[in-house]
């Protein structure tokens, strides 16, 4: 899940600076196996991780997205993990990061470079530690790249980006745009209700832990998903 392109992709801002995000993810977050990927240590949230914290105070309640298991990213990671020749040498987009979950498998699998578009300036902390945590490197850019031209990449993995109709809106027509391009495509999604399913070819299907949508973490059976010939 990612809070790129959250209510119109306004970059959403931190209590503290850079610097102190991250000593406060590493103070208070667990560094854990990432449930259903043992392969994958992530700092993660728990009862006392008092993320609240880090919200300026004018901000809303929305859930820190990043500090829990999210089933797209999770799904995208499997079949990663499952197929790594997808992304092997290739350079990767990972839309709305999130906790970076996504780009840290593609390059343990061995993808060139990957761009992590995340604008959650707390979430950007997080995918630099977790990278750090895994031994990789990411590179971060918070730029709304929805309202961008395709990317100079020749992958890109969306995984829960589709959590609402608003933000599906705009995330389709940019896809769309970036297989054109000649961009490989693939999505990772609970089929979440504003997800395009006309729109799009299952792959494959795996059971994942899943804290969307109100969940508490329980097994969702998710899919990864490419775009279907127009």
């Amino acid at each position: 899940m990612s809070g790129q392109h959250r209510r119109e992709a306004k970059p959403s801002r931190s209590a503290l600076p850079l610097s102190d995000v991250r000593a406060f993810i590493v103070e208070n977050l667990h560094l854990k196996p990432a449930p259903g990927l043992s392969e994958i240590v992530l700092y993660t949230a728990h009862p006392g991780s008092r993320l609240s914290r880090l919200r300026p105070n004018d901000a809303d309640d929305s859930p820190p997205y990043w500090a829990y298991n999210w089933a797209g990213g999770t799904l995208l990671a499997r079949h990663i993990l499952k197929y790594p020749d997808i992304i092997c040498d290739r350079r990767v987009l990972d839309l709305g990061s999130g906790s970076g979950i996504v780009g840290i498998v593609a390059r343990k699998c061995g993808a060139s470079h990957v761009l992590a578009a995340e604008i959650d300036t707390n979430a950007i902390a997080a995918i630099g530690l977790n990278a750090e945590a895994n031994g990789v490197a990411i590179e971060v850019t918070s730029a709304d790249v929805l309202a961008g031209a395709p990317p100079d990449v020749d992958v890109i993995l969306a995984g829960d980006v589709f959590y609402d109709a608003r933000l599906a809106a705009r995330v389709l027509p940019f896809l769309v745009a970036s297989r054109k391009a000649g961009i490989d495509v693939l999505i990772g999604d609970p089929r979440r209700q504003s997800l395009p399913l006309a729109a799009l070819r299952l792959v494959a299907e795996y059971a994942v832990p899943d804290f969307g949508d109100g969940s508490t973490g329980q097994g969702a059976i998710g899919g990864v998903f490419t775009l279907a010939e127009s």
